[in-house]
């Protein structure tokens, strides 16, 4: 499968590692901000679903 027809968060997934890997970015550091990242997405995913639903 190439790139160019891999679903959209994989894509996003591969832009986000290449950025993190031009960066250098401690692989500790990129975890930690991840998860926070993470967390503030899961976060406006479940009040948009509220709001939806």
């Amino acid at each position: 499968m190439s790139l160019e027809s891999a679903p959209d968060h994989i894509k996003l997934a591969v832009d986000l590692i290449e950025l993190l890997e031009e960066h250098e970015v401690e692989p500790e550091v990129a975890v930690e901000a991840l998860s926070i990242v993470l967390k503030d997405f899961q976060n406006k995913r479940d009040k948009n679903n509220i709001k939806g639903g």
